[in-house]
């Protein structure tokens, strides 16, 4: 069956998310480039960049949307003992660039979509302050994290790696808890898996998540939420 999609120009200009193919889910356009303006562009509407080996790029708005909600993200019992135990110090905006290396160099050959062109990309929308990450630290060893795009109120994640058991999940919990006290409202985690919904992340449609994001994307967090900073400190 053929697929017709639209093929991105040399404007920042990209189709109606509800334009997406559902089979595969999501799909919207294609081509273009990774300028940082392009990608906060569609980052704005909903749309984000994915794409393997010999692909061209390819652009996304799936539905359902997975999301967490910060404000009621409660981290499991098990997780706040061993925080408890191993006292992981926790920063944000200290080490994004490492972040985002890490999250590709830890992933198996066969999930290769965070190439050397997407990590130039978001390490470019991190110098301009638009890309964010939040790390987890064992002494001054980086065990693990997540970094993604703030849109308003809005925290798009787009990737987390772990080298010591619970230490992405970590990240997500004082990011949740940071958020939550900043006017954080909704972290965006693009498709579900089993992972995320481990973690307390739940599904709402295209529809709903556009007009959650349209009443978002312009409001503010607060002063300073963004800067660098340590969320949590190791006790030695």
């Amino acid at each position: 069956m053929a697929i017709y999609l639209t093929e991105l120009d040399d404007t920042y200009n990209f189709p109606s998310p509800y334009e997406a193919l559902s089979e595969p889910n999501g799909l919207l356009a294609f081509g273009g480039d990774l300028n940082p303006n392009r990608i906060l562009a569609g980052y704005h509407q909903g749309i984000f960049p994915w794409y393997g080996p010999g692909e061209p790029i390819l652009w996304w708005s799936p539905s359902p949307r997975a999301v967490f909600d910060p404000m009621t993200f409660k981290p499991s019992k098990s997780l706040i003992k061993c925080q408890r135990k191993q006292q992981y110090k926790v920063t944000l905006n200290h080490a994004t660039r490492q972040v985002i290396q890490l999250c590709s160099s830890t992933r198996s050959p066969e999930e290769t979509w965070l190439n050397e062109n997407m990590q130039a990309a978001y390490t470019a929308l991190a110098n301009n302050g638009y890309c964010h990450s939040v790390e987890v630290w064992q002494g001054n060893e980086l065990i693990g994290g997540l970094y993604g795009i703030s849109v308003g109120q809005i925290f798009c994640g787009e990737s987390m790696f772990s080298l010591k058991s619970n230490a992405s999940k970590i990240a997500l919990w004082y990011l949740c808890d940071h958020l939550a006290s900043h006017q954080g409202q909704m972290i965006d985690c693009q498709v579900m898996n089993p992972h995320l919904e481990s973690l307390g992340a739940y599904e709402i449609e295209r529809d709903d998540f556009i007009d959650k994001l349209l009443s978002l994307r312009n409001k503010k967090t607060a002063l300073g939420t963004f800067t660098p900073q340590t969320l949590q400190d190791s006790v030695s």
